[in-house]
């Protein structure tokens, strides 16, 4: 919806704002936890401290409710309603009628949803198994996790002046470039190299991937089956990025040993699958069509 309201000129800006979420997403517990911690004794915190961000969760699911409800169709949805030309199974068009579409953004997804996952989850439980600093490591995820709130919105812009492809491209290779030097200054145990390894792979090459996807996948297909088309790509490509890799995760610590080769070696696996689809994707920013892509109004 923020796609389809926004300036066609800067949809890539605005819609990029939705994606600031997760960071934000991320960041919100954390301090609130920490709150807790700070104001609540051991023992309180086990009794009964450690529910109130799963009861305060609750008024999120209130407010989006309450803005979901208030807010109207977009007006190009709108518009193909009022001609009734809405599709009645959009998921089965979807699927039938723009596979290659599917495919190729379900692959793109994948570096993106293993990647936030990696530097956020995972590499907490990798330190451990290697006896590294866990303040080291949360300090500075959490650093790079507030920048990336500053980078998102950045990107979202560059992909409107030089295109949604080479911006996620570039955060793709970004990622599979640097993920062994990450994992070696990882290593060290030091504060400032791993701060400017988390800069690097996740405020930087993450949000790269991350900020184009909101106007890069609801471009690629016509209105009337655009939420089926976005869902379908999103959901996949997020079950096989980040929940795969949060169940093979540990076996792949335990087979190696700790070692943090078999993890870079699926980030590298994930991040070619997922340069292929990108290469295979059309470019849908308007100042870069050039006229010859654009489903954007396709009824």
């Amino acid at each position: 919806m923020t796609a389809e309201y926004s300036t066609a000129s800067r949809r890539g800006f605005f819609a990029s704002w939705v994606q600031i979420g997760a960071p934000v997403g991320f960041l919100l517990p954390l301090a609130l936890f920490a709150i807790l911690n700070a104001t609540l004794s051991a023992d309180e915190m086990m009794a009964w401290g450690w529910r109130v961000p799963f009861l305060l969760s609750a008024l999120l699911v209130i407010v989006g409710l309450f803005i979901r409800l208030r807010i109207d169709e977009s007006p190009v949805f709108a518009a193909i309603r009022e001609t009734k030309a809405a599709e009645s199974r959009p998921l089965k068009e979807v699927i039938s009628g723009h596979p290659r579409l599917v495919i190729n953004g379900v692959a793109a997804k994948l570096i993106e949803a293993c990647a936030f996952a990696l530097f956020t989850v995972i590499i907490l439980a990798w330190g451990k198994a290697n006896q590294l600093d866990a303040g080291i490591l949360m300090n500075s995820m959490i650093v790079a996790v507030i920048l990336e709130v500053f980078t998102i919105p950045l990107m979202g812009a560059l992909s409107d002046r030089i295109g949604r492809k080479p911006v996620y491209l570039m955060g793709a290779l970004l990622i599979i470039i640097s993920i062994v030097p990450f994992f070696l200054a990882l290593s060290h145990n030091s504060y400032w190299l791993t701060q400017l390894a988390m800069i690097v792979a996740l405020t930087l090459g993450h949000s790269m991937c991350y900020a184009p996807q909101a106007s890069w996948f609801p471009e690629l297909f016509p209105t009337h089956i655009r939420c089926s088309g976005i869902a379908v790509i999103w959901q996949i490509g997020s079950l096989i990025g980040s929940g795969v890799l949060g169940l093979v995760a540990v076996k792949i610590l335990q087979v190696t040993g700790g070692h943090w080769y078999g993890l870079a070696l699926y980030v590298a696996v994930l991040g070619i699958i997922s340069l292929i689809g990108l290469l295979r994707l059309p470019e849908t920013a308007p100042a870069r069509r050039k006229g010859e892509y654009h489903p954007w109004h396709q009824h």
